[in-house]
């Protein structure tokens, strides 16, 4: 048997390339959407009416409105929640740059605490100490999939009125104690990209219990028009709609609401099948130079998004970004999740960042490692993911 590294010549683990990412699409979303094409309305319509509906009684908010995006929604939230030019917005540097757009968007200065090296998650001590009198909201993001010490984070926030918009783009089945993520922060959002645990290819769903900030978010994402689009051109008679505020074109369609509609059906299931697989990689994946994801805290219902492992750089003989390399090489794709936000060329320059300034996020950034993680996967993929890992990571050991 050839034991060399495919990057070295060798044979790979597969045959096949492993797409990172790829969407479990069934036959019911397909005929779905096909239904949605000859229905003769396609846009902004009744499934996006129902997805909504469906999505709240999931969540338990009072609310939820469904754009074409989380980016849509973090922006529209933010302006929702009254940050302002001149504002500033406290989360953390190991986040996908949507969150951190959605802030300078607006006009605010984002400003950023330090993650907890076990979590990845923002760490409460590190929120207090960069609140200042000009701190308008915070924006806790549910990495991978493990929710944030959400309960830490608003006793910082509610004594000072400082708004909570949570950023769960990685966590629509996750829990904080009893508290379903979506119904703790002033906002919630949830992506629906393809890559997510549900999707509508691209998507996205602002929750809260706030009357006001619902309708507010509803008329912003449709260009401020006063009623929804597809009910100006009912049976029950042409409805002229006003104009209130110049607003945007962030709203859903119905083809990506019935995507959605059977990716939420299933939703729980996948949970399910999520858990088994992070189950056998932590079973198949100790021993080699790498810190595996620690358990869900007590109490805590982990969303299972991202599988990500911290290569021991300190016990290798490769870097991070060659073991990419290796890997794909053996026909396994992986992500990167994420590059901290301060070292991007953009944030560092506009805001003055620096490497050294967040230590935990840095060691992150620098280690991490997403492997394939998805309801498509089949147990000899995830043995094939486990074997290539541990090839590459055994050749690679001091």
């Amino acid at each position: 048997m050839d034991e060399r590294l495919a990057i070295d010549g060798g044979k790979p683990v597969r045959d096949s390339f492993l797409i990172f990412g790829s969407p479990d699409i069934r036959e019911a979303e397909i005929q779905e959407v096909v239904d949605t094409l000859r229905s003769g309305w396609p846009g902004t319509g009744p499934r996006v009416a129902r997805f909504e509906e469906a999505f709240r009684a999931y969540i338990g908010s009072r609310h939820a409105v469904a754009l074409n995006s989380c980016t849509a929604g973090l922006h529209l939230s933010m302006i929702a929640l009254g940050v302002k030019p001149g504002d500033e917005v406290i989360t953390t540097p190991l986040t996908f740059v949507a969150t951190v757009n959605a802030i300078v968007h607006v006009g605010a200065t984002p400003v950023l605490a330090d993650c907890d090296r076990r979590t990845m998650n923002i760490d409460p001590n590190a929120i207090a100490s960069r609140i200042t009198d000009r701190t308008r909201a915070i924006v806790p993001v549910h990495f991978a999939g493990r929710p944030a010490e959400m309960t830490a984070i608003e006793a910082i926030a509610r004594p000072r009125g400082i708004r909570i918009l949570e950023d769960a783009a990685h966590a629509v089945e996750a829990r904080h104690g009893t508290r379903k993520v979506g119904t703790i922060g002033d906002c919630t959002v949830f992506s629906f990209y393809v890559n997510k645990n549900m999707m509508t290819v691209e998507g996205g769903m602002v929750t809260t219990d706030d009357d006001e900030i619902a309708s507010w978010v509803k008329i912003a994402g449709l260009h401020g028009m006063s009623k929804d689009a597809w009910k100006r051109f009912g049976d029950e008679g042409y409805k002229h709609y006003a104009v209130h505020f110049p607003g945007f074109k962030y709203n859903m369609t119905d083809i990506q609401a019935a995507i959605g509609l059977h990716q939420l059906a299933r939703v729980e299931a996948g949970w399910i099948r999520r858990q088994e697989i992070w189950n056998r990689y932590q079973a198949g994946l100790t021993g080699l130079p790498a810190f595996l994801p620690p358990p869900p805290d007590a109490g805590d219902r982990h969303a299972y998004h991202l599988f990500t492992l911290l290569v021991d750089l300190e016990n290798l003989t490769a870097s991070r970004d060659r073991i990419l390399g290796a890997l794909q090489a053996e026909n396994i794709g992986v992500g990167v999740h994420y590059s901290a936000i301060h070292l991007h060329p953009y944030y560092r320059d506009a805001y003055g960042f620096a490497r050294g300034d967040y230590p935990s996020a840095e060691f992150v950034s620098d280690r991490t490692l997403s492997i394939p993680f998805s309801t498509k996967l089949t147990d000899g993929d995830v043995d094939d993911v486990i074997g290539a890992v541990r090839k590459v990571l055994t050749a690679y050991a001091r």
